[in-house]
């Protein structure tokens, strides 16, 4: 490509390439991230053809980890972060110490030094947070009891290895690297510090950015965002919210050593607690697919295929890692805590890979003579196979999930005080014994509003609703409700759609709720459907797919404004109308 520069053709060449792949890939029923990094794979110089910038693309894809972390943050409250803590903190540590072990064992085996083993262990024992939140939002748990922990546990993979980055310039001598003992921090080389100084200054620095973002960032962060709210331009409050998550970021690592993932994530959390959280996640969430889509582009296109038969003892090795210690290692600690078989299997398959952070870990490993070129063959090998053979692991996760809660029987006995709550079976779902019910999709602003009307007039209803929270509390209100994904056949089974007498899909996502009715349609073909819809394309859409009623929220505030509008005082007859020579009526 003569006349295009490398930043550009990056951009469309990858994400050209991972829509054709990612399209194959889930028409044969695959993860779309399959196709991704196949895409990469493609480009890279591991392959004939068109070659992609490999400076360029993975700074691309650090673009779409922040704003996924941010995005991460703004679903995710200090509250959430604490009250899975007493899971997340024990589980992420163990399963970290265990793999390093593992790791450090692998290498003695091929004859590398203690060091190197150490380091190459750590690479092992952090998973993707890109690929585990993809997991999470495709299988609608993010919400969940069970997605709050996984998001905890990746926060505390994080900030441990942001301490391991900071601190290894720090202890290569020691390890039998060549980088200079204080080598890792600026401040610190002006102090003179050693590493116990070094250690303390990190951990200072780490507590001063979490302090500065919960105390002050909290308070500014939302108040600017409402100021240019409060400016009418959707572009300006677009680019504030791009400017907030990627600043931040920044400012964090540039100042604080702090990753530009976790950065974003803070930044996104002191905002949640604003109302224009919602509509901040909106914005950013095409850039953030967009870049995501670059992150495993990236990761596919530094893959050399050739290692796999060069190299597959341990290669072998390490997925056996990877996928199988991480993950029995997550599933024994989370069982011990008390937790139920869906989080410790769910956690056993998300943790199960690696991502960004061990390739970043294993290239300043190499920087700082700690690790052989040879490690990161190994650790992409391991981290694309891992990624690939993710899909399969929740596939055997949920299966061995469902033999578990068979052999238990009846749910336990509460668990005691502080204990975060089991969330609600999302297994074999007990059909309603309902009848001549309406079935509401969606509790949210405007769901929640359509439950209340029913139930004031005492109509039987039954909410089918993705948050466990708004599912307890609807039930814990006599509500009759279902924890799940409406376009989820087995949900809709449960909702007993045959004999309700309507269906009122209320969630936002035209697409699915265009999946719902088409899901519905088939299940009951008389069943009354009512759908919003944002625009009038919107609205053909699902009037095809089979709602008999789609209300448009234009439209209807148009009709409610023109009801109040002031009536326009006839004016005086003319004495002497004109005569009327074109024909048309007055």
């Amino acid at each position: 490509m003569p006349h295009a520069s490398p930043l550009i053709s990056t951009i469309v060449v990858g994400i050209g390439l991972a829509f054709v792949f990612g399209a194959l890939a889930a028409r044969l029923k695959v993860s779309p991230l399959v196709g991704y990094l196949l895409a990469g794979l493609v480009v890279g110089p591991h392959s004939p053809g068109f070659v992609a910038d490999q400076t360029l693309a993975p700074q691309l894809a650090e673009i779409g980890v922040i704003l996924l972390m941010f995005g991460v943050g703004l679903h995710f409250s200090w509250k959430d972060l604490l009250s899975v803590a007493r899971v997340a903190v024990p589980g992420a540590l163990a399963q970290m110490l265990v793999a390093t072990l593992l790791g450090s064992a692998l290498a003695f085996a091929m004859g590398w030094t203690a060091g190197e083993g150490v380091v190459f262990g750590l690479a092992l024992s952090v998973a993707s947070t890109v690929v585990l939140l993809r997991a999470l939002q495709e299988r609608h748990i993010f919400d969940c009891e069970r997605g709050r922990i996984a998001v905890g546990w990746l926060v505390v993979e994080d900030v441990a290895m942001v301490l391991v980055l900071v601190l290894l310039p720090v202890v290569a001598g020691a390890l039998g690297g060549t980088a200079p003992a204080t080598a890792g921090d600026w401040l610190a080389t002006r102090l003179g510090l050693g590493f116990s100084g070094v250690l303390a200054l990190t951990l200072a620095k780490v507590v001063l950015f979490v302090a500065l973002m919960m105390g002050v960032g909290r308070r500014v962060i939302p108040a600017l965002l409402h100021v240019v709210a409060h400016m009418g331009s959707r572009e300006l409050f677009r680019l504030a919210v791009l400017a907030i998550a990627l600043g931040v970021a920044f400012g964090a690592a540039q100042l604080f050593g702090v990753s530009l993932a976790l950065g974003a994530f803070f930044a996104g959390m002191v905002l949640s607690e604003s109302e224009l959280s919602q509509r901040a996640a909106e914005e950013t969430l095409p850039l953030r697919d967009a870049f995501a889509v670059l992150f495993f582009v990236s990761v596919g296109m530094l893959f050399d295929p050739s290692d796999l038969w060069r190299s597959p003892g341990p290669i072998l090795g390490v997925l056996v890692i990877v996928m199988l210690a991480n993950g029995l290692t997550a599933h024994f600690v989370v069982s011990r805590l008390g937790q139920p078989p869906a989080t410790a299997w769910m956690l056993a398959a998300g943790v199960g890979q690696i991502g960004e952070f061990s390739f970043i870990l294993t290239e300043l490993g190499i920087r700082l003579g700690l690790l052989p070129e040879h490690a990161r063959g190994l650790v992409l090998a391991g981290a694309i196979l891992s990624i690939l053979l993710n899909p399969l692991a929740f596939l055997a996760a949920e299966r061995l999930q469902a033999r578990a809660e068979a052999r238990l029987g009846p749910p336990p006995e509460p668990a005691a005080p502080g204990t975060p709550s089991p969330e609600p079976a999302r297994t074999a779902l007990p059909r309603t014994e309902l009848s001549g019910h309406v079935v509401v999709v969606g509790g949210g602003a405007v769901g929640s509003r359509i439950i209340a009307e029913l139930v004031a007039r005492d109509v039987p209803v039954l909410v089918i609703e993705e948050s466990d929270i708004k599912v307890e509390k609807l039930r814990a209100e006599g509500v009759a409700a279902i924890l799940g994904n409406a376009a989820d056949p087995e949900v809709l089974a449960a909702a007993n759609l045959e004999a309700a007498r309507q269906l009122v899909v209320a969630i936002p996502q035209a697409f699915e709720a265009g999946q719902v009715v088409v899901q519905a349609r088939a299940v009951s073909p008389g069943l009354a459907i009512l759908s919003r819809a944002y625009s009038d394309a919107e609205t053909e859409r699902l009037l095809e797919f089979g709602a008999d009623r789609v209300i448009t929220g234009t439209h209807e505030v148009a009709k409610a404004l023109t009801r109040y509008l002031a009536p326009v005082e006839a004016a005086p007859p003319a004495a002497e109308p004109e005569p009327v020579t074109d024909g048309a009526s007055i």
